[in-house]
């Protein structure tokens, strides 16, 4: 069996893990190595490079018995590690990364090997890239939705319950007025929060470079609601450039363009749902202890088109 002594577990990950978390997440990641080195021996791999590591997770770069490439991605279990797996096994890699195998009990997976090296925004184009994630977005779109995911309906309504409160924590006014506004947009569809499968966080770091594909989706965090709530990731991403064109209206107006042409949306649904992204960031800034919602959230709001 393999020695847990030979896992190295990026000390960023650690860190994470221990500063952030609990006991349970303290336990996990002490507990990693010898997770990986019991796995490596189940599904009879070799490690084939240096591991890297996300925000939560843990990848170790491996080949398989037969040669093929695949990477073992390890992360704590957590509702969005298992809606993660329900999405992967619905998609088959179709447009994103393909599962090989899991874990149930530990929630791990292996998964086909994708280029980690060359992100979509690598792409200099920026129509270009858009029109390539517009195209994967599209294709996850369209697989059926399986039981056991979250519901946008059940996500909206919670977002609206929590308006009220994280009003007042705002401290400017017209902060206050933009947030009532985006809950209002989000009311009006709350009835109507659609049944496809999104992939929830779908921008161009999420994109990696393939041998199958040219481009493959990664790290979704699927949920079955209406397609306008997938776009926002997409109109945000690479936000320090968007501002550096010095006209990032245009570059938003743009991509909305691209996405909801590309996806055959309805653009007022489409803006109303982007504006329930928005609410859901702020929410979650303000649960984090901001008091003003960030530039460009506002800069997105106002890029959209007006019904």
């Amino acid at each position: 069996m393999k020695s847990p002594e030979d896992i190295d577990v990026p000390h960023a990950l650690i860190t994470s893990y221990t500063k952030n978390g609990g006991e349970a997440e303290r336990a996990w990641i002490t507990a990693l190595p010898a997770l990986v080195a019991e796995l490596l021996d189940r599904w009879r791999l070799e490690r084939d490079g240096t591991p890297g590591s996300g925000e939560a997770s843990l990848v170790v770069p491996v080949r398989r018995e037969d040669g093929g490439r695949a990477a073992l991605k390890l992360q704590m279990p957590r509702e969005e590690t298992t809606a993660a797996l329900i999405g992967l096994r619905a998609w088959k890699g179709d447009g994103i990364v393909r599962l090989l195998d899991h874990d149930p009990e530990s929630s791990a997976m292996l998964l086909e090997r994708l280029d980690a090296s060359r992100t979509l925004a690598s792409v200099d184009d920026d129509d270009t890239a858009m029109g390539t994630l517009a195209g994967l977005m599209a294709r996850l779109h369209a697989a059926p939705a399986p039981e056991g995911l979250r519901r946008l309906d059940d996500i909206a309504r919670d977002m609206l319950a929590a308006v009220p409160e994280a009003v007042v924590s705002l401290s400017d006014p017209d902060d206050q007025r933009r947030l009532h506004a985006w809950a209002s947009a989000v009311a009006e569809l709350v009835d109507e929060p659609g049944d496809r499968l999104l992939h929830w966080d779908l921008h161009y770091e999420n994109v990696l470079a393939a041998e199958r594909e040219p481009w493959l989706a990664i790290d979704p965090e699927p949920l079955v609601g209406d397609p306008g709530f997938d776009l926002w990731p997409a109109l945000d991403t690479g936000w320090e450039k968007i501002e550096a064109t010095g006209d990032a209206p245009r570059v938003v107006r743009r991509r909305f363009d691209l996405l909801t042409e590309a996806l055959e949306l309805d653009r007022e649904r489409a803006a109303g749902w982007t504006l329930g992204r928005l609410l859901q960031n702020t929410l979650w800034d303000v649960e984090d202890g901001r008091t003003t919602i960030d530039p460009s959230q506002i800069a997105v709001a106002e890029a959209l088109p007006r019904g």
